[in-house]
């Protein structure tokens, strides 16, 4: 059965190129992105990691920790690391989890057997402080995932879990955010919105972020 959002993370114990991961163990009390690939020495994975490896700061701002997985042995993926740091300029500071027997693509529906019998596909998955799987995208083989977008839809998550908001389309931090529908006791938004709202439509009111001055310290 292929996870849906809410689900709890499954739990694992697998090599990686940092050693074992017992992946709740791992994860902590902190949020995860666990993102799959196809098999070591591929090119829009290469890329892909050289990018994870340069946004640390800005997961670790969000306590968000990333760890990759591929199907290939520890090894392959050692090897494949001192190609991402070359050709990427980077430093690879994540495990990737060698999932040689397929454990854990099977765990979160990673083989696809429409897309290829073996290989797993270009999986993404967001996962929260209380292991539940909060996003999930899955691309296509020939498409790199765009982590601009992984860290807005983090950055929506959090507020959205602090705040009574939800965020509109191409939201990103510092813009305006909806008051939830739910939310109609005046004396409540008052001080929850100190800034004030504009009511555009008696289901649709927008208030300044209230996270706006947010730096992440």
């Amino acid at each position: 059965m292929s996870l849906r959002l809410g689900d709890t993370a499954p739990d694992f114990e697998q090599d990686s190129s940092e050693g074992k991961i017992s992946f709740h163990e791992w994860l902590g009390d902190g949020w995860g992105v666990l993102f799959s690939h196809p098999a070591d020495f591929t090119p829009v994975c290469t890329t892909e990691l050289g990018l994870t490896a340069k946004l640390k700061e800005e997961f670790a701002k969000r306590n968000v920790k990333a760890i990759a997985l591929s199907v290939d042995p520890v090894d392959s993926h050692n090897e494949w690391i001192k190609d991402i740091n070359e050709t990427q300029g980077c430093s690879v500071n994540f495990p990737i989890i060698a999932d040689h027997d397929g454990k854990v693509a099977e765990l979160y529906d990673m083989i696809h057997p429409n897309a290829d019998s073996t290989l797993t596909v270009r999986s993404l998955f967001v996962i929260d402080p209380n292991k539940k799987v909060r996003l999930i995208i899955t691309y296509p083989a020939s498409t790199g995932r765009n982590f601009n977008e992984v860290l807005r839809v983090i950055d929506s998550l959090q507020l959205t879990d602090d705040h009574k908001v939800a965020t509109p389309g191409n939201w990103v931090r510092g813009g305006d955010v909806v008051i939830v529908p739910s939310l109609q006791d005046e004396d409540e938004i008052k001080q929850r919105f100190p800034k004030g709202y504009k009511k555009v439509k008696s289901y649709l009111r927008m208030t300044p972020d209230p996270t706006a001055n947010w730096s992440g310290d």
